[in-house]
């Protein structure tokens, strides 16, 4: 990893599987995704035989033209040859746009149910998926590797059925006209296959690793721009702009790799063509001269040899795509096969009416299991109680909250809600029960009024209202450029910070939880409107079991409980005045915060 979040190079995994084969598997299972459009794929592959039968027999027409009608100096037939020849022409462009257009809708149908099969899949993977997971790997999944699996179903597979029948077909018309010279060009067959086996192995890691450099800048792109106030609050804006430069630079080298190798391939496939075709003259002609053969039946032979040999080259263009989207392809059904660390076990059970009892047993946890960051934490938060957490960065406050909503499980011991191990809760029914406020809570783009009724499904506005007036803040949401109706852009760009604050707590009011979670809730609300906002904060507390992670002190003094945390321990507990009696470690905070403020 260099400075700045940007890397240079691939990872030893992903190294290793652009050398993998690649597997028949793969695209079965891609065939499987058309299935629900089974009567358009069929009428797909009808007009495939329809169009493989076309073309070798559009070459027929011009032998038996040139060879009747042409040879006897009939009239009447080449006028008739050639408006046979140009009907025939006709429709087999009209087969060829009909099956453009069905392979369109096709592609369309089948990365639309990718992309939604993805979707849904990261909306149930757990947070630490998310901890591990670059957001710009996620999106590449979506765009970049979407898109080659599309053109994959499209193009790829149909035209290359075509070409494969045409010369199917074309073979069959060279066996009919002189079965001795087709076994000639049967025998180059080996030939021609040994060459592309050998350039497709390189091919097929080549178009890998472009895919997955790819990914790696698109990546970073998004990571940069998240971070685009910290690049330029540090100055690093020509740093990571060089860095960045090396990555496209690395994608450069893969894509220039990739077009080195198909620059030999495709010239040597078209050389080798031209070769056969001389060997189908020079050995035709040797028959011809030993009365082995007739000139008629030899041009017809050349015709169909032309139809024959003429999809080698689109074959290894098609072959070239496909390789890219099978690599796309390996990259979304990864993201689809991804197991979650752990999901609700299958009879996962809803409290019907939650009182809101939290307890931790010797609970030990870490993001990395191998690295603990709580241990053997224990505590009971009784209904309609507020248990403050409290300690320093790092200790451990945030993991416990993150616990308690089940973001993650815990690596030992038990959390209880209502006596309930939470494990064998249903994730959903409890979230419906729980409202959190985070020190940096997340708003959709959209109005300020969609994003309080998140907090409830099927709320209205009336509620959203209603849920503002008693938390007292309704006239600071109405000072808004267009008061609810305001609109917000991603993570809720256009207002303050504080007033994103106030929107997500009007949203946790309006979910009227069980469970109240505040995560430094109030660390980015000035102090005036902290203050404003205190005695309804107070009515949002009451009758709930809540938990606040206290930046400011002053915020839990009326706390039932506070637990003091130092290492992922608890280190005291008790009520504020009790704790400031014992002239511990809270009083020792509590001493920093009047000395601070």
């Amino acid at each position: 990893m260099k400075p700045g979040g940007l890397v240079s190079h691939a990872p030893a995994q992903d190294r290793e599987r652009d050398r993998r084969p690649l597997s028949p598997r793969l695209i079965a299972r891609m065939m499987r995704y058309t299935r629900p459009y089974a009567r358009r794929r069929n009428t797909l592959l009808l007009l495939v035989v329809a169009r493989s039968i076309q073309l070798p027999t559009l070459a027929w027409v011009i032998g038996a033209v040139l060879g009747g009608p042409v040879s006897r100096l009939d009239p009447r037939g080449i006028w008739l040859g050639a408006a046979g020849y140009l009907a025939l022409s006709l429709f087999t462009q009209w087969v060829l746009r009909y099956r453009s257009l069905l392979a369109l809708r096709l592609g369309e149908d089948v990365i639309s149910d990718l992309r939604v099969a993805m979707f849904t899949r990261l909306q149930i993977m757990p947070l630490a998926f998310f901890d591990r997971t670059r957001l710009g790997r996620i999106i590449s999944r979506f765009t970049s590797d979407s898109e080659t699996v599309r053109e994959g179903v499209q193009n790829v597979l149909f035209v290359s059925l075509v070409n494969a029948g045409q010369m199917l077909f074309a073979g069959v018309y060279m066996a009919h006209y002189d079965g001795a010279l087709f076994l000639v060009v049967a025998v180059m067959a080996p030939l021609l296959w040994l060459v592309i086996r050998y350039f497709t192995a390189k091919l097929s890691a080549a178009y890998r690793a472009m895919q997955e450099s790819f990914s790696r800048v698109t990546a970073t792109l998004a990571e940069s721009v998240s971070g685009i106030r910290v690049t330029q609050g540090f100055v690093r804006e020509k740093t990571n702009a060089g860095l960045f430069h090396e990555l496209v630079l690395d994608h450069s080298r893969y894509n220039l790799d990739a077009a080195r190798t198909a620059g030999v391939f495709i010239p040597l496939l078209e050389f080798k063509t031209q070769l056969f075709v001389a060997l189908v003259l020079f050995a035709g002609g040797w028959r011809v001269l030993h009365g082995a053969a007739q000139v008629e039946d030899l041009y017809h032979f050349i015709l169909m040899a032309g139809v024959f040999f003429g999809p080698v080259q689109s074959l290894a263009n098609q072959y070239n795509s496909a390789l890219a989207a099978m690599a796309g392809a390996e990259r979304v059904f990864e993201l689809l096969d991804r197991e979650a660390e752990w999901t609700d076990p299958p009879g996962a059970r809803a409290l019907p009416a939650m009182q809101g009892r939290v307890e931790f047993r010797d609970v030990t946890f870490g993001y990395d299991p191998a690295t603990p960051v709580l241990h053997n934490v224990s505590f009971v938060a009784e209904p309609g109680k507020t248990v403050a957490l409290v300690g320093q960065t790092g200790s451990g406050k945030t993991s416990i909250v993150n616990l308690i909503a089940k973001f993650y499980l815990p690596t030992r011991g038990l959390v209880l809600i209502d006596g309930h191990d939470i494990t064998a809760l249903d994730s959903d029914a409890l979230h419906r029960h729980m409202g959190i406020v985070m020190q940096q809570n997340f708003l959709f783009s959209g109005t300020v009024l969609e994003n309080i009724l998140v907090g409830r499904a099927g709320a209205t506005r009336e509620q959203a209202l209603q849920a503002a007036r008693r938390l007292d803040c309704l006239d600071l949401l109405a000072d808004l450029p267009d008061g609810l109706n305001t609109v917000v852009g991603e993570g809720g760009a256009g207002i303050s910070i504080g007033q994103r604050q106030l929107v997500c707590f009007t949203r946790a009011m309006l979910a009227d939880p069980r469970i109240l979670i505040l995560d430094e809730a109030t660390s980015s609300v000035d102090a005036m409107t902290e203050a404003r906002i205190q005695d309804s904060l107070e009515r949002l507390l009451a009758d709930r079991t809540s938990f606040v992670v206290a930046h400011r002190l002053s915020t839990i003094r009326n706390a039932d409980l506070v637990l003091v945390l130092d290492g992922g321990r608890i280190v005291e507990r008790g009520a504020h005045a009790e704790l400031l009696a014992a002239r511990g470690a809270y009083a020792e905070l509590y001493r920093l915060f009047i000395a601070e403020n």
